[in-house]
């Protein structure tokens, strides 16, 4: 049951030790150790689809979603242990314990995604935030970097202690952490209980995991993190850890909660509104391309969000598929501005793309489409996702909902291809130098296009992976 953990955490502390090892030109070498690690844990993973079992008391569980968000968090973090090592061989600062606080975040991600306990799921946030922390203020010479990881903890652990202090109420309305009693709890089989402290700490659970999936209001520390942090960094908070806070928001309120859901869809949708809406209004006005991708990061919460709301199997899996879609294009966007800064071509600011479809076309193509699928054209996994999205709502009967989606999405049309307009009817300031791409960032960018392009006209094994996943929420 938790072998595909155990790897990850076993390679992890490995690592710390193999740095003790490992003289100061050959500290690469941890990278493809750690990359190692990842692809044996994702095989032994893929070979649990379909189990289906409890452990430790009922506070875990191996089923289907477990396992599909398992592989996708240990995709994204191969991934991005590839994007990782240009950018940090170029700055001089490989070391393996870098490699090793990803590994450990993949470690509270998986907890997180196998938590049926509230106890095992503060426990699974954790192990992830610190890693995070850590990570965020890696480029310990860059005061950016300080300041990103600064507010990243003050404000995360802040947003912890909320978290915290609902499942106490909860636990003290209900008597229990464990999920699937809170749900006989709040649906009466067990007897009354007490209204106002059951709902004062459903509230405090959803801030926190509001604040984790950066979701309005809760989503200010998004843009300064994401610019702050160095870019492989950005890419990997904005897809594994979003996802990994999406499935225990799955997990809680469609399993703990799932009772009561009259109560709590309608304040989602508001969130949901309020999510989509500033994030797509605010990236208009960004003239820094990390910053526009946290707005867009943000936006995107409010549309998984829209699934959740919709609730029932057609919803999970909506906002399942749409997550995993939504890490393929989104890494796939962040591996261009790493190629780009590795190459000495800043890639931050949006200057920086003018004229850079024809310097050079291959790389502008590629970001063409990952900018194309995240605004949701077809044949794109974006376009697809969004369609299912939305459709779910309406089926739920959540029409405004939808249409609140659909206008949000036309906004980001506007900011997303006004980096394809800058590469193709602007010319460059400056000439723009050679470039000779990593081995391992053509990998990640042919990864992330294929997983953009291919489910976007062949949708059909994504959804019913998903569609399988989310059915061990009803079972």
């Amino acid at each position: 049951m938790i072998e595909p953990l155990l790897i990850v955490s076993i390679t992890g502390i490995l690592l710390l030790l193999v740095d003790l090892l490992l003289p100061h030109g050959k500290k690469h070498l941890s990278a493809y150790f750690a990359l190692a690690g990842v692809l044996y844990a994702m095989a032994r993973t893929a070979a649990q689809w379909g189990m289906s079992q409890t452990g430790y008391s009922g506070m875990a569980v191996l089923d289907n979603l477990s396992t599909l968000f398992n592989l996708l968090f240990l995709g994204s973090t191969g991934l991005v242990i590839l994007l990782s090592m240009p950018f940090l061989r170029k700055d001089n600062v490989e070391h393996s314990e870098y490699y090793a606080l990803l590994l450990f975040a993949t470690v509270g991600m998986m907890v997180l995604a196998s938590s049926l306990d509230l106890i095992t799921l503060f426990l699974g946030i954790e192990v992830l935030s610190i890693s995070l922390y850590i990570l965020a203020g890696y480029r310990r010479d860059s005061d950016a970097s300080n300041e990103a990881a600064m507010k990243y903890f003050l404000l995360g652990a802040f947003a912890s202690s909320i978290l915290l202090y609902g499942i106490a109420l909860v636990y003290g309305a209900t008597g229990t952490t464990n999920l699937a009693k809170i749900a006989e709890s709040v649906s009466g089989a067990a007897g009354p209980i007490p209204e106002g402290l059951l709902f004062s700490g459903v509230a405090l659970i959803l801030v926190g995991l509001a604040f984790k999936v950066a979701a309005a209001p809760f989503h200010m520390w998004t843009p300064d993190v994401y610019e702050g942090a160095p870019t492989p960094i950005t890419a990997f908070l904005s897809a594994g850890p979003k996802a990994a806070a999406f499935a225990a928001i799955l997990r809680v309120f469609f399993v703990g909660f799932g009772p009561i859901q009259s109560e709590w869809d309608s304040i989602l949708s508001v969130i949901a509104a309020l999510t989509m809406t500033i994030g797509n209004i605010a990236a208009i006005a960004q003239t820094n391309v990390k910053r526009m991708l946290a707005y867009s990061s943000i936006a995107h919460s409010g549309y998984v969000l829209i699934g959740i709301v919709a609730g029932g199997a057609t919803g999970g899996a909506a906002a399942v598929f749409y997550l995993i879609a939504y890490v393929a294009m989104n890494l796939g966007a962040f591996a261009v501005i790493v190629l780009l800064e590795h190459k000495g071509q800043r890639g931050e600011e949006l200057r920086d793309y003018n004229g850079l479809g024809f310097r050079y076309p291959v790389i502008g193509a590629l970001l063409s489409l990952f900018m194309i699928s995240l605004s949701g054209i077809p044949p794109t996994v974006g376009f697809t996702g969004k369609l299912y999205l939305f459709g779910a709502a309406v089926q739920s009967g959540h029409v405004l909902l939808a249409v609140i989606g659909v206008l949000n999405s036309a906004i980001s049309i506007f900011y997303y291809l006004r980096l394809m307009v800058l590469m193709y009817m602007r010319e460059a300031q400056e000439a723009l130098p050679a470039i000779r791409v990593p081995v391992t960032l053509a990998l990640v960018l042919l990864v992330t296009a294929a997983a953009t392009l291919w489910p976007g006209l062949f949708p059909g094994t994504w959804l019913d992976a998903a569609r399988e996943g989310v059915k061990a929420l009803f079972s």
